[in-house]
């Protein structure tokens, strides 16, 4: 029998609601419950393929092609499990469906409302993940937004009505708020946490459990003022504290008995929860150790969420390779205003990650050569290998004017251009190659090196690839590709023989990296990093 915790927020958005809930899943986990996540997200985008991530963050891509919320890559990292285009669910998305079953006379020539008609669609969504074909025992729904949205009421309804839909004992509500300290006074306020459930409690919607998210800890007296104004027990308000890093929530909800209480609500019995390996992880992370310096050289540096995977990926990577990794965010675009090798001079590595356009591109190709030439350790994401092909084919195979059709869309020497059958795509949602697909790799390379196998799946997100009629002049300059996909012959990994380690992939393996399961690619990057500095 499926149970649902359902996740609210109030005050102020960004409040961490989406590490909680992962959290929350590990914990479930750890107690040998068979756990899913699902994101309802207001805004009526139909996914987020099409945001900005100066706006949004990053793009996470599931296995099987959704480009969704961020947080789908907390889920995935804290419960290790791959989620699905049914775990992020919009607001356009339920008003789209909606639309169409209207369109196709479904309701039967009724008035199509919001309630029953939205509300009726977005349960539907919720019982689709409840019986993906898993034994669920608890899915936790996290709500995006705040309440007192107005894009938010059609959710907060439809969660009012769960309760009511799966009956006594099957649903428990918790509610994440801001609690403010006022560092001038040095005092902790609880008027917003009191205004946001009065907000929630004036729909219908009451919380179990109040998740006080606070900088500083919260005293006794009050706890027990947000359990008297909030109507809940004492022991149901959970602090929610500022960590130093995300992974110790986990550990700090279970030290409050959080996962326990909620468990016995829901009258599930409560085993032991094993999060030895977890805790052992944790402490290995906040471990001194030798530093690295790695430049990520990207054009949305300025907003830490754009390349939130990857920065997650390097540091699971660290704790295996014994290092802490200084990872220095460095615009492209000001590579073009200063000497390159006077900016990037202090690095032991580059990263050039995705991105779409024209700009920074020649920023990047700036970054690839100093790596190439300079001997510096190098892994290239998506766009980062279309980048390296571009420095590649220009300064050693002598192909002036190389470029990208992206960038520029006459150009003479198209070494990137479209994927076949893209050209009279006019919408740009839904229609690039993304979700995961196979790669054949090549034995004897560094790629191989590091899967130690020769066929993966890896996910992808992009609309142009590397021309194949320009293979030979590159492969025999020193180029080497060695993984390709099967069915398509398309690129997939190149590297140089005659580097310590320059790699770079279509794909974007930070998808798929998890705190004790680091992504191979960034292993191996991280050790030749570690070796050019003479760490062993």
């Amino acid at each position: 029998m499926v149970s649902y915790v359902v996740i609210t927020g109030g005050v102020v958005s960004s409040v961490g609601k989406g590490i909680f809930s992962a959290s929350l899943g590990c914990l479930f986990k750890s107690r040998g419950l068979q756990v899913t996540i699902q994101k309802l997200d207001p805004y009526i985008n139909v996914d987020a393929g099409t945001m900005n991530p100066y706006q949004h963050g990053e793009v996470f891509v599931t296995e099987d092609g959704a480009e969704t919320d961020l947080d789908l890559g907390h889920y995935e990292r804290f419960i290790d499990e791959n989620l699905a285009r049914e775990n992020n669910c919009t607001m356009g998305k339920i008003y789209g469906a909606v639309v169409e079953r209207e369109r196709r006379g479904d309701y039967l020539g009724d008035t199509v409302r919001v309630i029953p008609h939205v509300t009726d669609e977005i349960k539907g969504q919720i019982r689709n993940v409840a019986s993906d074909g898993e034994s669920h025992r608890i899915v936790i729904i996290e709500i995006g937004g705040t309440v007192g949205d107005i894009e938010s009421l059609p959710f907060l309804e439809a969660i009012r009505q769960l309760k009511k839909d799966v009956g006594p004992g099957r649903a428990v509500y918790l509610h994440v708020t801001l609690v403010p300290h006022l560092v001038p006074s040095g005092e902790l306020k609880t008027k917003p946490t009191q205004h946001s459930v009065r907000d929630l409690r004036s729909i219908g919607l009451v919380p179990d459990f109040i998740i006080a998210r606070t900088s500083v800890p919260l005293s006794t007296s009050m706890i027990e003022k947000i359990a008297l104004y909030c109507d809940v027990e004492p022991d149901h308000v959970i602090q929610n504290r500022d960590l130093e890093h995300i992974y110790e929530l986990p550990l700090h909800l279970l030290e409050q008995k959080l996962d326990e209480r909620i468990m016995r609500l829901l009258n599930i019995p409560v085993t032991p929860p094993a999060m030895d390996e977890w805790r052992d992880w944790v402490m290995e992370l906040k471990k001194e150790k030798p530093v690295v310096k790695v430049g990520l050289v990207g054009k949305y540096v300025e907003l830490r969420d754009a390349y939130l995977s990857i920065i997650e990926a390097v540091r699971h990577a660290s704790v295996k390779c014994g290092v802490s990794v200084n990872l220095v965010r460095i615009d492209a675009e000001n590579l073009l205003m200063g000497p390159v090798e006077e900016i990037l001079s202090t690095l032991d590595g580059i990263i050039v990650p995705g991105g779409f356009g024209g700009r920074g591109i020649e920023g990047k190709i700036g970054a690839i050569r100093y790596a190439r030439e300079g001997k510096v350790p190098f892994l290239g994401l998506c766009y980062g290998l279309q980048g390296a092909i571009l420095e590649f084919a220009r300064n050693v195979c002598g192909l002036e004017g190389a470029n990208s059709v992206e960038v520029d869309a006459h150009t003479s020497c198209p070494v990137i251009h479209q994927l076949p059958g893209q050209e009279d795509i006019k919408e740009k949602g839904g229609t690039m190659r993304v979700g995961s697909y196979l790669c054949e790799v090549k034995e004897g390379t560094k790629a191989y090196a590091a899967y130690g196998a020769p066929l993966i799946h890896e996910r992808h997100r992009h609309r142009y690839e590397v021309n194949n009629e320009y293979i030979p002049a590159l492969t025999s300059h020193g180029l080497v590709v060695s993984g390709v996909n099967p069915g398509s012959g398309l690129v997939e990994i190149i590297e140089l023989a005659d580097h310590p380690w320059f790699l770079a992939c279509q794909f974007h393996p930070e998808f798929k990296s998890r705190p004790m399961k680091p992504h191979p690619l960034f292993v191996d990057f991280l050790k030749a990093v570690s070796a050019a500095k003479g760490i062993s």
